[in-house]
């Protein structure tokens, strides 16, 4: 990924919780001359590094686990900026946008125990704070056809890329024109893409330490 430093983020707890955020992210694989992309939710194991998910056992796409690299991408708030909201010109459009691409060769599991843990931690993630909230207490039979219908598989996160591009590189002046406008805007996009770039602004304001 293109990464011009002023854009750049580094810090891996950052990293950790935009993708736990934005959890459903897309992985893509190259095999065999032809590229391959899955849309599906995955959970981030900070402590060891990996990112774990599952596909449907009938998409093929499992089947090109053959050792290589995989991306995946994840995708948070972004927003069209126009250069009307600028007070320098000649100005340009542009696009904001947060991203974290990951790299690592997924591989399969297939113990049984934990394909159980993988998709218990799935459920509680997403159903902690609902009402009602549903525990996956299912029959073992509903269970076994469950487990025999995916394929789970870890990805160490060997290289982990995070881009924050939130008109860092505008005076301060235009960053809180940008937030303005943005946040008046009736799209929710909008309005988050204003709450990322108030906060990295924020963020840059604050001294350095010595």
């Amino acid at each position: 990924m293109y990464i011009p430093k002023s854009f750049s983020v580094t810090d891996a707890e950052s990293l950790y919780q935009f993708m736990r955020a934005h959890n459903f992210a897309t992985m893509v694989t190259h095999h065999d001359g032809h590229m391959t992309a899955t849309s599906i939710p995955f959970m981030v194991d900070s402590e060891r590094g990996i990112l774990k998910a599952h596909l449907a056992r009938a998409n093929d796409h499992w089947k090109q686990f053959d050792g290589r690299e995989a991306l995946v991408l994840f995708q948070g708030a972004h927003a069209y900026i126009s250069p009307s909201w600028y007070g320098d010109h000649p100005s340009v459009l542009t696009w904001n946008y947060t991203a974290v691409h990951v790299y690592g060769a997924p591989t399969i599991i297939d113990d049984d125990e934990t394909m159980r843990g993988m998709l218990h931690d799935l459920v509680k993630n997403h159903e902690q704070g609902r009402r009602p909230e549903w525990e996956m207490s299912v029959p073992e039979d509903y269970m076994q056809k469950m487990l025999k219908g995916i394929v789970a598989f870890e990805m160490p996160m060997t290289r982990v890329e995070g881009k924050f591009k939130m008109s860092q590189n505008r005076s301060e002046a235009d960053r809180e024109s940008v937030i303005a406008h943005l946040s008046a805007s009736d799209d929710a996009l909008d309005r988050e893409t204003a709450d990322v770039m108030a906060k990295v602004l924020a963020t840059s304001r604050q001294p350095s330490a010595k």
